[in-house]
């Protein structure tokens, strides 16, 4: 017998390892087939800046759901429906700043290749994990979730 969605979500791929995947597959395929850049300081320090912002985010929504009394595991059901903090501009906070700092590495790494690697990420993130927890937020709370959905975008 299939799992209610409302219990808990059907998550197939563990969220940080997809962009660890990304980039580790990116800091291989640069020892083989070289596609480094050369950034300035000034590049470098923005890069740094994109690190500390995804994390700053990552800790906020990570701080306003526990706030809730609910779980940021992807494989556990949720206890409530957030809405507040960055969930106010963005139903993905988290995988949102999982791209910044995606990108921010690609830019300290030196390398072009975790762009080859982006549109892959992106497909398994949204189908194999977003369209999952969404489905399970659907079957828990319904007409509310849906109401959410309308108003506050997927990524920003």
């Amino acid at each position: 017998m299939a799992e209610n969605l409302s219990t808990r979500p059907r998550t197939l791929a563990p969220p940080p390892l997809v962009y660890a995947t990304g980039l580790g597959l990116s800091w291989w395929l640069e020892k083989i087939v070289p596609l480094g850049f050369v950034s300035s300081h000034a590049v470098q320090q923005i890069a740094w800046g994109l690190v500390w912002l995804g994390f700053v985010l990552m800790l906020w929504a990570a701080v306003t759901i526990w706030r809730h009394n609910t779980t940021v595991n992807p494989y556990k059901g949720v206890s409530s429906l957030v809405t507040t903090g960055p969930f106010a501009f963005s139903r993905n906070p988290i995988y949102l700043a999982d791209v910044l700092v995606y990108l921010a590495v690609m830019v300290l790494m030196g390398t072009i290749w975790p762009l080859f690697f982006a549109p892959l990420v992106w497909v398994v993130m949204r189908y194999a994990v977003i369209a999952h927890e969404e489905a399970h937020l659907t079957a828990k709370f319904g007409d509310v979730y849906t109401a959410y959905c309308k108003r506050v975008r997927r990524w920003i």
